[in-house]
């Protein structure tokens, strides 16, 4: 008697082509959407980096020109009319940028500073405009600040920006008096404004920033023994320009 044996044979398991193109689909749409994911938090992250940097380099900027300011000095330096106070300002033109120069006193550490001539130049190529501070020795009441050659640029600003100084001093009856310019004066002034605005955007991102100049006589008018004459001593009178 003969058994018949039936083969059963196993069901095959498996993906159908249209399945596997479907997972192709949903794979290649979820790897898009992580990639433009991915770029966006990285271009926010970015921007954000920037910004922060921005706002930083602003501060210090700031934060310098304040120092700068308010360490100017109450001395003289010859002028091509004469001995004046150290502090003028120099209008920007074709051929040379815009500057302030004055003498200020720079920190060397452990309580002790020496004088120095600060400049101050508004800088300008192409879109970018840049606040740049140089120094140089100051050597005293001799020298002529028309040979002076500042040196160790720092850029303080830089951007796409408009740049900008005025000048304050107090007028008869306390009055607050803003200048443009500040040019063989007998007098430093009273503050400094600085000016930034955005060229793109027209926005302000400073607002008024405004840097007291602390100095307002020579310092051996602060002896106890000094008279009242000791400003028209230590600043002789400047002669007036004459005309070409």
């Amino acid at each position: 008697m003969r058994t018949r044996k039936e083969r059963v044979h196993p069901s095959q398991g498996g993906f159908t082509l249209i399945e596997v193109l479907a997972a192709l689909a949903i794979s290649s749409v979820v790897i898009l959407a992580t990639v433009t994911l991915i770029h966006l938090v990285a271009r926010n992250f970015d921007r954000g980096t920037r910004g922060v940097d921005a706002a930083d380099s602003l501060i210090h900027a700031v934060q310098r020109l304040a120092a700068d300011f308010g360490s100017a000095r109450f001395v003289v330096w010859m002028t091509e009319a004469g001995p004046a106070v150290a502090f003028k300002t120099e209008s920007g033109d074709g051929t040379k940028p815009a500057r302030i120069v004055f003498v200020g006193a720079r920190d060397r550490g452990f309580g002790s500073s020496a004088d120095e001539v600060i400049s101050l130049t508004i800088e300008r190529a192409d879109d970018m405009t840049r606040l740049v501070r140089r120094r140089a020795a100051w050597t005293g009441p001799d020298m002529a600040v028309g040979r002076l050659s500042p040196q160790d640029p720092v850029v303080l600003l830089e951007g796409n920006v408009s740049i900008s100084f005025a000048f304050g001093r107090l007028a008869p009856g306390g009055a607050l008096a803003w200048s443009g310019t500040w040019t063989d004066a007998t007098t430093l002034p009273r503050f400094v404004r600085l000016f930034l605005r955005d060229r793109a955007t027209g926005a302000d991102p400073l607002g008024e920033a405004d840097f007291i100049v602390r100095a307002d006589a020579p310092l051996a008018c602060g002896r106890p023994d000094a008279g009242p004459d000791c400003l028209s001593q230590a600043l002789p009178p400047v002669k007036p320009r004459t005309a070409p």
